[in-house]
C-alpha cells in the first residue's frame, strides 16, 4: 500500500497533494503564499475550495494545457489565468483541445467531449497573461524563474523558486513510467533536452506533478532512469518490427503500458500516439521502413 502523500510547506511554497497519490486524472498543485498564486489546480477539489476561502487565491498559473492539470480550474473562473503562449490554444475550444492531442476518430472525440466536460470541468478559457521562459517574476514572497521545457507539450513550463531553491518540474515527473510525448506537437528530442536542462538547475528540493511529488535529495540516477525508458520503448519496438506489423498490431503489443488497461479509450490512445512518435523518429533515421499499412525494421 502506498504511503499517503502529505501537504508540505517550504516557506511560501506550498505543496498540495493530489488525490490518489497525484496519479492521473489528478496532479499535485503548488500554492505561493503571500502572492496567492495557485499552480495547476487539479489536486484535491475540497482543499482548493478551502484555499480559495483562506488564505485566498488571486491568480492561477498552468505548467501546460493538459486536462489533469486544470481539472478544478472551474473554481477560479473569475481569476486571471496565465500559461505559455504556445500552450494557450487548446484551452480556448474543446475541438482545438482534441486536435492538439491528435484525436482523429469521431467516436473517440465524442467520448472525450463528455469526459472533458463532466470529469475535468472543461470551460473555454483565454489566458489574461502569457508566461515566458527566461523571465524572472518578482512576487511579494519570492522570486520565480520561468523555464522553457518543451517536448511534453510545445509550451510546457517549469518553475524555479529561487529563495527556497525549489524546482517545480511539472510533468517531467521522474516516475518509472517515463516521459509522455504523445500529443500531436509533442517531441521526443525536445523532451530529452528539457530533462537535461532541468537536471542542471541548482535546486535543493524538486516537486513533480505526479506520484511521489517531492524529492528532498538530488534525484541522481532517477534522471537517467527516466530517460532510459525512451530508449527501452524504442528497443522493444525495433524487436517487434523484426516482422512486418500494422499499426493495430503495434498498439496491441502494449509497449508503453505493458498490458491493456481501463478506460480503454484513454490508454489505447496513449499507446497509439506514442508509437506514432517512435515510428516517425525511426523512419527519419532510416531504421524502420513503411510499406503501405505495414512497418518493418531495416536490415
Amino acid at each position: 500500500m502506498e504511503e499517503k502523500v502529505k501537504e508540505r510547506h517550504f516557506g511560501p511554497v506550498w505543496f498540495l497533494p493530489g488525490q490518489n497519490h497525484g496519479k492521473y486524472p489528478n496532479c499535485h498543485s503548488v500554492y505561493i503564499e503571500g502572492a496567492k498564486v495557485l499552480i495547476d489546480p487539479a489536486s484535491d477539489r475540497e482543499r482548493l475550495i478551502q484555499l480559495r476561502e483562506n488564505p485566498g487565491v488571486e491568480a492561477v498559473w498552468l505548467t501546460h494545457w493538459h486536462e489533469d492539470h486544470f481539472m478544478h480550474l472551474d473554481l477560479f473562473e473569475d481569476l486571471p489565468l496565465s500559461i505559455s503562449e504556445k500552450d494557450a490554444p487548446p484551452l480556448s475550444d474543446l475541438e482545438i483541445f482534441m486536435d492538439a492531442y491528435g484525436m482523429d476518430d469521431e467516436d473517440e472525440r465524442e467520448h472525450w467531449r463528455f469526459i472533458l466536460r463532466e470529469t475535468f470541468h472543461f470551460r473555454p478559457r483565454t489566458p489574461e497573461h502569457f508566461l515566458k521562459g527566461g523571465n524572472i517574476v518578482h512576487l511579494e514572497t519570492g522570486t520565480v524563474e520561468i523555464i522553457d521545457t518543451p517536448g511534453h507539450t510545445p509550451g510546457h513550463l517549469s518553475f524555479f523558486f529561487q529563495e527556497p531553491e525549489i524546482l517545480l518540474l511539472g510533468d517531467y515527473d521522474l516516475t518509472k513510467f517515463g516521459p509522455w510525448y504523445g500529443d500531436h506537437e509533442s517531441d521526443i528530442h525536445e523532451t530529452i533536452k528539457s530533462v537535461e536542462r532541468l537536471r542542471e538547475v541548482p535546486a535543493r528540493a524538486w516537486i513533480a506533478s505526479h506520484e511521489n511529488g517531492i524529492f528532498e535529495e538530488a534525484p541522481g540516477d532517477k534522471w537517467d532512469q527516466y530517460l532510459a525508458v525512451i530508449i527501452e520503448r524504442e528497443r522493444k519496438l525495433i524487436d517487434l518490427l523484426s516482422t512486418s506489423r500494422t499499426m493495430d498490431e503495434i498498439v496491441g503489443a502494449w509497449i508503453i503500458y505493458g498490458r491493456p488497461r481501463e478506460p480503454k479509450a484513454f490508454f489505447e490512445f496513449g499507446e497509439r500516439s506514442h508509437m506514432k512518435k517512435h515510428l516517425e523518429k525511426l523512419i527519419r533515421e532510416g531504421r524502420v521502413v513503411r510499406d503501405g499499412a505495414y512497418y518493418v525494421a531495416s536490415h
